[in-house]
């Protein structure tokens, strides 16, 4: 049995009921450290920050992972660092040549040494909490970086930026930039440590695990300035930073023709011109009231390029009328065993297998978790959990686990600890999914299994205020979520079949026509076949796909669906 201690909570003696006490991911990086923001519910086991949304629980030994076969947690090592009493001359004029003068290099702690084997490089100190916790070593003759090997990931300038002066916080992509900020007299400066991305990864999540230790530092800050580089990498790290710390705090900047990053505004028109670069730093775009020229660059790229489809599903035969697109509300419905559950599990596994998607998933319909788990895991391996037949094993132990450790980078199961679980509860758990995990999907499945409380409201207007709730936690958060509703009658043809039901006809009225930007309906034409027909009934953008059927072959053993 699990404790609290391994968790890192501290919980008094003889405690039981609801106690408060520290949190283990935010207190000590707080200015209230002492304050008891965790909510613990010592009989239960479970916890919730009030803070940063910290939130789990205890578990007994699992099926899917005793304790005896669990993957030891990496250990953080903390680097050895010896700053220099000088830095070399050479060193030193390769530094002046870009702009930075050496007091900023001995201020910052800059060193030097052998960082690539014998070869020499130029180490950059993470500091936070007053000790170096990590190493950057870039290359002196040529531009290669590294890190120290098992050292923690944060924020570079860690402990100037929690100062909690009330200064905005500029971010950076680089360490070079951040001290070209410090010259042009910045202090509350940063950069991320592992550069940008490539807008081609296919995920990058755990890129941004760094700012989960600097969580309640940008939830206190009022204003952060994101400077980026002006290139295609330096934009996909721009959005992901604004979506996971708060697009209504964010501001962008934009660099004079030519450069295309600080350093290069210092270098070619000095520190006053990034002064005036921070002066004239405009919001990051929200829904709200802009100018034409906010979108100037947008609808260029859509001028040059028409609308974007979105990602494929993994079924060519479905492309022709349907892609996903983050930020949009797609509504599943169908007669009972349709397989609407099934179908969507598979697609989300096309996703995460072909585009790096994460998910978190409230999925009622696939409780208890370790059934759910089984279902992702058949459809990933391509074979069954349990019993198998000669043409298709049973996966082995080694698979099992392959495949659990590959649901667990790309599946978070959203599960309550108590009897009510209402709509803004999920979309809490998924806001917090977002910040921490950088989940790219929300599935709700199915509506029914949601507490609602109408609060004096009629069915309609309820779902309709509820869509529209949903809709927009999409689009502000670059999130496609899929619900599963099912419809309130069942009504067959003339031939004594269940035909598919419309949208319309989904328990609670027209609007989940009206709100969805998506609308699917799953639908099993005769029961003694596997034959599943995917009918697409409403796109709202033409680059998300067209209204049309396709049709699929589910294979029972695994859970997945082929295309003729």
């Amino acid at each position: 049995m699990q404790t609290f201690s391994d968790y890192g909570i501290d919980i008094p003696h003889g405690a039981a009921g609801e106690i408060r006490t520290l949190c283990p991911e935010c207190s000590p990086t707080r200015r209230k450290a002492s304050e008891r923001c965790l909510a613990v519910n010592v009989d239960k086991g479970t916890w919730f920050c009030h803070h940063c949304g910290h939130a789990g629980g205890l578990h007994e030994d699992r099926p899917d992972q005793s304790r005896a076969e669990a993957q030891p947690k990496r250990q953080i090592r903390r680097p050895s660092y010896r700053e220099p009493d000088k830095l070399p001359a050479d060193i030193i004029k390769r530094f002046e040549r870009r702009g930075i003068p050496a007091d900023i290099l001995k201020a910052e702690r800059i060193g030097h040494g052998p960082s690539f084997g014998q070869k020499p490089g130029i180490q950059f100190p993470y500091i936070k909490g007053g000790a170096v916790v990590n190493v950057k070593h870039r290359g002196i003759e040529e531009k290669t970086f590294r890190q120290e090997k098992d050292a923690e990931k944060c924020l570079y300038r860690f402990d100037a930026i929690a100062d909690d002066s009330g200064e905005p916080i500029i971010i950076t992509e680089g360490e070079v930039d951040a001290l070209s900020f410090l010259v042009a007299g910045f202090k509350r400066v940063t950069s991320i440590p592992d550069g940008a991305p490539s807008p081609e990864a296919k995920s990058y999540r755990t890129k941004f695990d760094f700012l989960k230790s600097a969580a309640a530092i940008f939830e206190k800050a009022e204003d952060v300035i994101l400077a980026m580089d002006a290139d295609a990498p330096g934009k996909t790290a721009e959005a992901e930073l604004a979506r996971r710390i708060g697009v209504e705090k964010c501001y962008v900047v934009t660099y004079p023709a030519g450069c295309k990053d600080a350093n290069d505004v210092l270098r070619k028109h000095g520190p006053e011109s990034l002064q005036k670069i921070i002066a004239n730093a405009k919001p990051y775009p929200v829904s709200g009231l802009f100018m034409a020229d906010d979108f100037k660059d947008r609808l260029n790229r859509l001028y040059d390029q028409g609308p974007q489809r979105g990602f494929s599903t993994g079924w060519p035969v479905l492309d022709r009328y349907l892609s996903i697109i983050a930020g949009m509300l797609s509504v599943f419905t169908g007669i009972p065993g349709s397989g609407k559950s099934t179908f969507l599990d598979a697609l989300c596994v096309n996703l995460a297998e072909d585009h790096g998607w994460t998910f978190a998933a409230f999925s009622a319909e696939n409780w208890p978790i370790e059934r759910h788990i089984q279902s992702l895991l058949e459809k990933h391996i391509r074979k069954p959990f349990a019993h198998g037949g000669r043409e298709t094993p049973r996966m082995t132990a080694e698979e099992r686990d392959q495949g659990r450790a590959w649901v667990n980078n790309h599946f978070f199961f959203i599960v309550p600890d108590e009897d009510e679980f209402s709509v803004d509860w999920i979309l809490e758990r998924a806001r917090v999914a977002v910040k921490r995990h950088g989940i790219s999907g929300l599935i709700i499945d199915p509506w029914n299994e949601v507490e609602h409380d109408f609060n004096g409201l009629t069915e309609t207007q309820y779902i309709s205020q509820q869509l529209t709730k949903i809709r927009r936690f999409a689009r502000r958060n670059s999130v496609h979520v899929w619900i599963v509703a099912h419809p309130r009658n069942l009504i067959k043809d003339k031939d004594g079949n269940y035909r598919a039901p419309t949208m319309y006809e989904i328990s609670g009225g027209a609007h989940w026509r009206n709100k969805a930007d998506i609308g699917v309906c799953l639908h099993r034409p005769d029961y003694s076949d596997h034959r599943t027909e995917v009918i697409v009934q409403k796109v709202r953008f033409r680059e998300a796909g067209r209204i049309g059927k396709a049709e699929l072959q589910f294979v029972q053993e695994t859970g997945r669906y082929r295309h003729n």
